[in-house]
């Protein structure tokens, strides 16, 4: 503890990177091997056990000192679950961040949701991952949102871990869940342990690197003992070991050559497996049950040793100098920062940023740069977080995932220093597809939904908050029911806000499905100089974009400083339709002739004209509406296979395929949004509680000729209302 005008500072030397500090009378040195740093997230499909894996890692790893349940079954809840809403429905709603460490290897550690509607949480956890752990349930396997969580692994190409889960529940296959990592999601799957025992008679695991059997004793699965293989799975063991072999010798040459010669090394194959893990071909599987403490010690031994540290990373910034330039950073603590703000939370002292710095040392102080706004502000609080908890750190180096205070910033933000200007590429957000009107009942429940809408949409990109300008109603968009419902519910606990809300909305679009041509003249004289423009050309379907321009005037007909006026007046009629109000999208605009005039023509009337020509074209166009189809995977015992199927199919839902395993039965299907409102509830009631679905959008699909008359006519009336109020 080093004091400093009376006030007490915590300074973790095991995590911060090499650097010399100016603290009080002397400096300090703090330094620590990046080599041995991992920074990982825990991923997986709903009610695979991610929360509680992440509870045992902290156990295991001296972090925290008593295991308690999701759910809070014992008044305490799940470390990592710190709100108050994820403790009562039992489902993670914010990733968490917390740090471990585990044989003097430092290890960041971000809890993710499970839930579809809470993707954007997955999505910027795995932005500023080095590697993770893919959680899967024994039973269920892969589930329509494993796949999506791979996806987004993918796309950030992160190494990952398979952790089998809940081999201790009836029905558990982890040999059939690592066939479907392969069948399903184009893994390379290979078991590196197979369990002792299953269902009720899990024990421990067979560790198919040493050839020896693990069984976790003592009364929360703290020791360890090894053992000699039982001979009922030794043929099992041996011809799994042949196939780790296999996979492995082909990233190493000298493990090859050992292994034909029958003297391979304990050492040579883990090498070999780490080159395989790092470059995405191979994902090592583990088997165990967090919730019956089995086989976590051993996953952590995996992450260690399989999974990269920051530095065999490659990242690259943007040179914002140099024409975007691709720039790549090293995690050299000497070199000038540069962090990303991935992730934004509003706490009792002010905003919270989680950053990650991918190069430099950020400490106590020092000055950075926001690349995006170009203000500089001074480093006050620096903290490492633990869920809810914090701890004051006075720096930290390249690789390691910290928390500031007081920065005024978005989430997606780069900072850096000493003038350079750079920028980290941003992350992938997903459309939102949903919507609801909501109204304060007072004003102190006015004021207070204001803040509550302001810092709700700045902490999470999929949220948003705007105010309709035909109906004065404030409407909140996001990725589905669950997602509003519990921003509504935030808003109720934290701000105290008393408000009613409207029916769900489903956000439509609008198309056109044929070619129609358009000659528009905008002719305006009122005194003076008028306004003269004349645009023709074609409106199209474009299956490319949403938008298209496509310039091919000739001769100067139009002039060149007048196109972008066309372009602006294009984009202004897409904001909203002309059959039910929605946005246009999948158009495609080209302009080949026009006209203008020397005096009375500008970029007004051109814009004008543009407007004019495109709702000329668009009645013939034969616009229609689009709505979002969502990929729905329900699964359920086999015994209420017909309810689900029927209750599919009165949605409109097309069925894709069904499988039965376990005496369970999974359906996967494509069903359009507006049908699936209170699907959960309907659910419920006809398989006794016993079913459960996701959710996610596909695509948006034409809806049908009674639909559309039936959603015109409700436009009609909307506006005859809204005609009335006026």
């Amino acid at each position: 503890m080093h004091k400093k005008s009376g006030i007490n500072r915590t300074i973790d030397f095991t995590l911060l990177t090499s650097f010399c500090d100016n603290i009080g009378e002397g400096i300090i040195c703090m330094a620590f091997d990046i080599n041995k740093m991992r920074n990982i997230g825990i991923s997986a499909h709903i009610d695979s056990g991610k929360t509680t894996l992440t509870e045992r890692i902290l156990f295991y790893s001296n972090k925290i000192h008593a295991i308690h349940e999701v759910k809070g079954k014992d008044g305490v809840g799940a470390t990592m679950d710190s709100m108050e809403l994820e403790r009562e429905r039992g489902i993670t709603i914010a990733s968490a961040a917390t740090n471990v460490t585990w044989k003097d290897h430092p290890i960041n550690v971000i809890d993710t949701p499970g839930h579809v509607d809470f993707t954007i949480e997955v999505e910027r956890a795995l932005r500023v991952l080095d590697g993770a752990v893919l959680v899967l349930c024994s039973v269920g396997g892969v589930q329509s949102q494993s796949i999506t969580v791979d996806r987004q692994l993918k796309r950030y190409n992160v190494p990952r871990l398979a952790f089998i889960n809940k081999c201790d529940r009836s029905g558990a296959n982890p040999y059939r869940v690592t066939d479907q990592l392969c069948e399903k999601l184009g893994h390379n799957a290979i078991m590196v342990q197979i369990p002792i025992g299953l269902e009720e008679k899990l024990q421990g695991s067979v560790d198919l690197i040493t050839m020896k059997a693990i069984y976790f004793e003592g009364a929360n699965g703290e020791i360890m003992r090894e053992a000699e293989i039982p001979s009922e799975l030794l043929e099992e063991a041996t011809k799994r070991r042949e196939m780790l072999l296999d996979a492995v010798s082909m990233h190493c040459d000298e493990l090859a050559e050992s292994y034909l010669e029958g003297n391979e090394t304990v050492e040579q194959i883990k090498n070999a497996l780490r080159k395989g893990t790092l470059s995405l071909d191979i994902t090592p599987v583990f088997v165990g049950s967090a919730y019956k403490n089995r086989g976590i010690q051993l996953l952590l031994d995996g992450i260690i040793s399989y999974l990269p540290c920051p530095s065999e990373i490659e990242t690259n910034a943007l040179d914002m100098d140099n024409d975007e330039t691709p720039v790549p950073l090293k995690t050299d603590s000497s070199l000038p920062a540069v962090a990303l703000a991935f992730k934004l939370e509003e706490g009792q002292y002010g905003q919270l940023t989680y950053i990650r710095i991918y190069q430099g040392t950020v400490k106590k102080g020092c000055e950075l740069t926001n690349t995006r706004s170009g203000k500089r502000f001074k480093v006050g609080r620096l903290i490492r977080m633990h869920a809810d908890s914090m701890e004051d750190i006075d720096g930290a180096g390249a690789g390691d995932i910290i928390a500031l205070f007081g920065v005024d910033c978005a989430s997606g933000d780069t900072f850096t220093e000493k003038g350079q200007n750079l920028t980290m590429t941003t992350m992938y957000v997903p459309e939102a597809v949903i919507s609801l009107a909501i109204s304060p009942k007072d004003k102190k429940s006015s004021d207070n939904m204001s803040k509550a809408l302001n810092r709700f949409s700045k902490e999470d990109p999929t949220f948003k908050s705007f105010v309709d300008p035909e109906s004065n109603e404030t409407v909140i968009r996001g990725m589905g029911e669950l997602h509003l419902d519990v921003y509504i519910e935030r808003m109720k606990r934290e701000y105290k806000v008393e408000l009613e809300t409207g029916m769900p909305q489903v956000a439509y679009r609008e198309t056109v499905t044929v070619p129609s041509r358009f000659d528009y003249s905008h002719k305006k004289q009122t005194g003076g100089a008028g306004q003269y423009g004349r645009v023709a050309g074609t409106l199209e379907p474009s299956h490319e974009q949403d938008y298209e321009f496509v310039d091919q005037i000739k001769g100067g007909v139009i002039p060149n400083e007048y196109i972008p006026s066309c372009d602006k007046g294009f984009r202004a009629c897409l904001k909203k339709g002309k059959i039910i109000g929605f946005p246009i999208v999948g158009v495609k605009l080209t302009i080949d002739d026009g006209a203008f005039h020397a005096v009375d023509s500008s970029d007004v009337a051109f814009q004008q004209a543009a407007i004019g020509g495109f709702w000329q074209a668009f009645e013939k166009a034969k616009p229609q509406i689009l709505e979002p189809v969502m990929k729905v995977s329900v699964e359920s015992p086999s015994e209420f296979q017909g309810n689900v199927l029927g209750s599919i199919n009165q949605r409109r839902g097309i069925i894709l395929t069904t499988t039965e395993e376990s005496n369970f039965t999974r359906v996967e299907a494509e069903v359009p949004l507006s049908e699936m409102f209170g699907y959960s509830t309907v659910l419920r009631s006809l398989t006794q509680g016993k079913a459960e679905f996701t959710m996610e959008f596909l695509k948006y699909s034409k809806v049908p000729v009674s639909v559309a008359e039936e959603l015109k006519k409700q436009h009609e009336e909307a506006k005859k209302e809204e005609a009335k109020r006026k």
